[in-house]
């Protein structure tokens, strides 16, 4: 029997070293070589400045072991019980008061179905009633900021770049107000809009009205950008891509087809379903792509390789990703949350929740930091607790849910003076910034090739020959030397023309033989003959 002595760390130690790892991380690469400095007073700078960098890695880590949280709690089940049994009720008694209190349910019958739409903070909600009521609430502490009535038909409500300014698509045309309610602009040029999406880092408004036009205004100088048909009808289905900014259309032809404003054209057209697409999604990383179509079919797409990653059985009215990438997909009066458990992609079924009857869910949207689902139906709106949903640990400098006046102000200030042009938007935003690969050198044509030809002979005909002894300057040789001069000048020429007529041929020799390979056995001998 063999044992084993191991080593005891003190809890000290490991600390030490935990926070060491995360020091490394922070650093901004390797620290410089300052012996090699011959300047005494550049050295002390950088001594110092290096010295500093150590210290701001230090604090990092430092807040980053004792203030984050490392990952955001998921519910856990034991046993053979599943985490989709687990009802609001149960949830609500576990939580703390001030998280208990993002469970409600506001009944209006008379104003919906209603529209909602949170700000990149998770403090403001904006809630639009298809009958006109349209409103601003503090959900922070459940607040009302304003509300008021419109007396039209109300499509979709979306918040601008902050919570002073949202935009309402109604029955003629959309329009802009602030949160006193006062009307700012009429955009008569959009027209009868179904769908409306907000650009934050481009300070653009998208659009789609019911004739299928797809338009880009800018916000910040009353500008149309653009203005497109998407050529397949009228939809309601529009997404923006949180990660480039690429807006996508879903259409009853089953296709989902994907916009930048720089570019008449889609930039990706797939076939996605075999029916009409009910519903729309993107992941917050940009490379995920949920679509729901009336087969009754959930796929989730790989937008790096357009392939099928996974498909569900189930129809959904509206889809959302949150911050931690769960999915919420809504049908009627029921929701279920589909979570990636093992982080490879393959999504199952994580919480599900059952409105009253009679209730139909028009759309849900996951409140940012915070683990909670706004659901807006038919008799008002609801918000319920999803437990590992939103992101634990803001930025300040991103969004803030607690900013004051000033800071909102400066940020304004920022975001304008940082605000990326319509031309930044495309499939891969990595590429801005990087070196244009060098384009292939194009093969002359025919008609060059001989002027090519004509120039050097013509250079060979006007060339001087040397002047010879006596008897080796006569005309005839002086011909025949001019004629080997000429000759030699086009010989480059013919040479290169033969030795790409036979790459030609062999390329065509190869693909027949490839051809021919594919076909039956019994048919490969009538394919050669005809190849002969």
């Amino acid at each position: 029997m063999v044992v084993r002595a191991e080593k005891i760390v003190p809890a000290a130690e490991q600390d030490e070293e935990e926070v060491d790892v995360n020091v490394k991380k922070y650093l901004r690469g390797e620290s410089a070589n300052l012996e090699v400095l011959q300047d005494k007073k550049l050295k002390g700078e950088l001594a110092v400045k290096e010295e500093l960098y150590k210290r701001s890695a230090k604090a990092a880590a430092n807040v980053e072991k004792w203030l984050l949280p490392s990952e955001g709690g998921f519910l856990e089940s034991e046993g053979i019980e599943k985490t989709w049994r687990i009802k609001q009720d149960a949830i609500g008694k576990e939580v703390d008061i001030l998280s208990s209190k993002n469970q409600y349910d506001m009944v209006l019958p008379d104003l919906g179905p209603y529209k909602l739409d949170f700000t990149a903070s998770g403090r403001y909600m904006a809630i639009a009633g298809r009958k006109g009521h349209l409103g601003v609430l503090d959900v922070k502490d459940m607040s009302l900021v304003k509300e008021f009535q419109v007396r039209e038909t109300v499509r979709d409500v979306v918040f601008l770049h902050n919570e002073l300014f949202f935009a309402a698509a109604q029955k003629k045309y959309p329009y802009i107000y602030n949160t006193d309610g006062v009307e700012l602009h009429c955009l008569k040029e959009h027209g009868a809009v179904s769908k409306l999406q907000f650009l934050r880092n481009h300070f653009l408004l998208a659009s789609i009205n019911k004739f299928g036009q797809l338009r880009y205004q800018d916000v910040t100088m009353g500008k149309m950008i653009a203005n497109y048909k998407s050529g397949l009808g009228r939809t309601n289905v529009m997404q923006v891509n949180p990660y480039n900014g690429i807006v996508g259309l879903g259409h009853a032809n089953g296709s989902t087809t994907m916009w930048k404003p720089t570019s008449p054209n889609p930039v990706v057209k797939m076939l996605c379903h075999h029916g009409p697409l009910s519903a729309l999604a993107f992941h917050s990383n940009g490379h995920l792509m949920a679509t729901a179509g009336m087969e009754r079919k959930i796929k989730l797409w790989d937008l790096r390789t357009f392939k099928v990653l996974q498909t569900m059985p189930g129809h959904a009215e509206s889809l959302e990703f949150s911050q931690k990438g769960l999915l919420a997909a809504s049908t009627g009066s029921f929701v279920q949350v589909f979570r990636d458990g093992s982080s490879s992609q393959n999504y199952s079924r994580y919480m599900s929740h059952s409105m009253a009857k009679g209730y139909k869910i028009e759309k849900v949207s996951f409140r940012p930091y915070e683990d909670v689902l706004g659901i807006g139906h038919s008799m008002g709106w609801s918000s319920i607790l999803i437990p590992g949903s939103g992101e634990p640990n803001f930025d300040s400098w991103v969004a803030n849910p607690f900013e004051t006046t000033k800071q909102r102000r400066e940020k304004e200030v920022r975001s304008l003076l940082e605000k990326l042009p319509p031309e930044s938007i495309m499939m891969d935003p990595k590429k801005i910034g990087t070196l244009k690969p060098p384009r292939k050198k194009e093969k002359p044509t025919r008609k060059e090739r001989e002027e090519e030809m004509e120039a050097a002979v013509e250079a060979a005909k006007g060339k001087k020959l040397k002047n010879k002894t006596k008897g080796r300057n006569k005309d005839g040789k002086r011909a025949k030397k001019k004629q080997e001069v000429v000759q030699n000048a086009k010989k480059q020429f013919i040479e290169q023309n033969i030795k790409e007529n036979e790459e030609l041929s062999k390329k065509k020799r190869k693909r027949t033989s490839e051809e021919v390979a594919e076909l039956p056995k019994s048919l490969q001998r009538f394919a050669k003959k005809k190849a002969d």
